[in-house]
C-alpha cells in the first residue's frame, strides 16, 4: 500500500521486522515445545532465544538461495552458533510462515476491530443526537414517507455491530497454527509438538491441514474486510447524495483554507466520502484473489503467495485507512436540519399519500378506489404548482368521506416518529449516558 494510505500501527503489522519476528516466535515455540518433550536439551532454550534477525544479512543471503525461510535460519545460525541445529527442528518453510502469518492477521483484526469500535461511537453519536431530526425518506432517489436522519444513521450502526461479529468470527478462525511438516502429517513432529507449541503462540492447532493452512481461513478474513469496506462505501456514498448542492442536508467537514478545486473557489466536494468508495473497490477486488487462492494442488502449490504478499496487508492497510477516515468523516458532519425541512416540502406534500389512502380504506372505500383517488391528485400535485393537501380538499369524493379536520390530521409529520425510541432501544442506542456524552437533551 502506498504510504499516503498508510496508518504507522497497521504498518507495523505488516513490516519485514514484525513479520520476521513473528517466525522466529513461531522457531521458538517449537523449540520450547521439543524441549518440554524431552527431545532436545532444555539448556538450549536460553541461547535459542537470542536469536537475532539480521535483515542485510538475510537479503545476502537470500541473493544465493532464493528461499526467505532459508535465508532466515541461515542468520539465525550465525547469531546463536550451536544450538541453531535444533531451531527448526523436523518442520517445513509454511509451519513457520503460515503460523507466523496467522499472528500478523490477528494482530491486524484487533487493530481494526478497534476502528470499528470508534467508528460505530462517532455514528451512534450523531444518531442520537439528530434522533428526531425529520427528512424526506427516498426510495429510488424518490421521495417516499418521512424518517429522521438519526433512524438513518442507527441503521448504519446496526451494520458496523454487525461487522464487528463478522470480523471476530474471521478472527477465530485464522487464529490457528500448523506445525505438521511436509505434507501435514507429522512424519518428523508430533501433534503433542503442535498442540504445545500453539498453546505459547495463543493460537489452536489446525485439526487437520497438509503443507499448508486452508485458504478458506484466509478467503474468510478477506471477504470479512470487504463487506465492512463495502458498508463503508454505503454510508459513504449516502453522504455524497446528501451533499450534492440541490440537496445539501449533509457535507462531509471542510476546514479552513481548504481548497475544492483549482479551478472553481467555490467548490465544496466529497473527496473524503469518494476516496472512502474508491477504496472500498480496492478492497472487493483483493477478496475475489482471496477466494481464487482457495483451490491449490494436491497438498499445496505457492500459487497464493505471490498474491498475498499483496492483498493481506494491503486488505488491511487500506480499510484501516477507509475507517479512519470515515470516522474523522462523521465526528466533523455538518448536518443541516432547516435544509432536511424544505426539501420535504419540494414535494408539496406528497410524502404523506399513503396515510391519506389508509384513511379512506378505513372509512370503507375499496383499496382500488381509494389509490385510484388518490393517485389521482398525486399526479396532479407531481405536475403542477398545487399543494397535494388542497387538491384533496376541493375532491368532492375524498371530502365526501372525510372532514377538513381528518384531513389536515393526516399530514402530521409526528405520526411517523411515534415508534423511533423503541426502534432505538432495540439496539440500544438509549439511556442516558449517550446523551450526556454528546450533550444533548433526551428530546429536542
Amino acid at each position: 500500500m502506498i504510504e499516503r494510505y498508510s496508518r504507522p500501527e497497521m504498518k507495523k503489522v505488516w513490516q519485514d521486522e514484525n513479520k520476521f519476528a513473528k517466525w522466529l516466535e513461531v522457531e521458538i515455540a517449537a523449540c520450547e515445545a521439543w524441549a518440554q518433550l524431552g527431545v532436545i536439551p532444555r539448556s538450549a532454550i536460553p541461547k535459542i532465544k537470542m536469536a537475532r534477525v539480521n535483515l542485510k544479512r538475510m537479503d545476502e543471503i537470500l541473493k544465493v538461495t532464493h528461499h526467505d525461510v532459508t535465508a532466515f535460519l541461515n542468520t539465525i545460525a550465525e547469531s546463536i552458533g550451536e544450538e541453531s541445529r535444533y531451531v527448526h527442528l523436523g518442520m517445513t518453510s509454511s509451519d513457520v510462515m503460515d503460523t507466523a502469518l496467522s499472528l500478523q492477521l490477528v494482530e491486524a483484526a484487533d487493530i481494526l476491530l478497534e476502528d470499528i469500535r470508534q467508528l460505530t461511537t462517532a455514528i451512534a453519536d450523531k444518531a442520537i443526537k439528530y434522533k428526531y431530526t425529520p427528512m424526506a425518506g427516498r426510495t429510488h432517489g424518490v421521495h417516499a414517507e418521512p424518517i429522521t436522519f438519526g433512524l438513518k444513521l442507527a441503521i448504519w450502526v446496526e451494520e458496523m455491530n454487525r461487522n464487528r461479529q463478522r470480523l471476530q468470527d474471521a478472527k477465530k478462525i485464522i487464529a490457528v497454527g500448523k506445525i505438521s511438516g511436509a505434507v501435514g502429517t507429522f512424519a518428523t513432529l508430533s501433534p503433542q509438538l503442535e498442540e504445545k507449541a500453539c498453546a505459547k503462540l495463543g493460537l489452536t492447532p489446525a485439526p487437520v491441514s497438509n503443507q499448508v493452512l486452508q485458504r478458506d481461513r484466509h478467503a474468510q478474513f478477506v471477504t470479512t474486510l470487504a463487506i465492512v469496506a463495502s458498508s463503508l462505501e454505503k454510508f459513504a456514498t449516502e453522504i455524497r447524495h446528501l451533499q450534492k448542492t440541490e440537496v445539501r442536508e449533509a457535507e462531509e467537514p471542510f476546514s479552513p483554507g481548504q481548497t475544492g478545486s483549482s479551478a472553481m473557489p467555490h467548490k465544496r466536494n466529497p473527496e473524503l466520502c469518494e476516496r472512502v468508495s474508491g477504496l472500498a473497490r480496492l478492497v472487493r477486488g483483493y477478496s475475489v484473489t482471496s477466494l481464487e487462492n482457495i483451490a491449490l494442488w494436491h497438498e499445496r502449490d505457492i500459487s497464493h503467495s505471490s498474491t498475498e504478499r499483496v492483498i493481506l496487508p494491503d486488505a488491511c492497510l487500506a480499510l484501516d485507512y477507509s475507517m479512519s477516515v470515515f470516522t474523522n468523516v462523521m465526528k466533523g458532519l455538518l448536518v443541516y436540519p432547516k435544509q432536511m425541512k424544505k426539501n420535504m416540502d419540494i414535494t408539496r406534500g406528497l410524502l404523506f399519500s399513503q396515510r391519506v389512502l389508509l384513511a379512506l380504506i378505513d372509512k370503507g372505500m375499496s383499496r382500488q378506489n381509494a389509490y385510484k383517488l388518490v393517485q389521482r391528485n398525486a399526479m396532479e400535485t407531481w405536475e403542477g404548482s398545487k399543494r397535494f393537501i388542497n387538491l384533496l380538499k376541493a375532491d368532492k369524493e375524498v371530502m365526501a368521506v372525510l372532514t377538513t379536520e381528518e384531513l389536515e390530521a393526516l399530514f402530521d409529520v409526528q405520526y411517523y416518529l411515534r415508534y423511533v425510541d423503541e426502534i432505538f432501544e432495540r439496539i440500544g442506542l438509549t439511556g442516558p449516558q449517550w446523551m450526556e456524552r454528546i450533550g444533548v437533551a433526551e428530546k429536542g
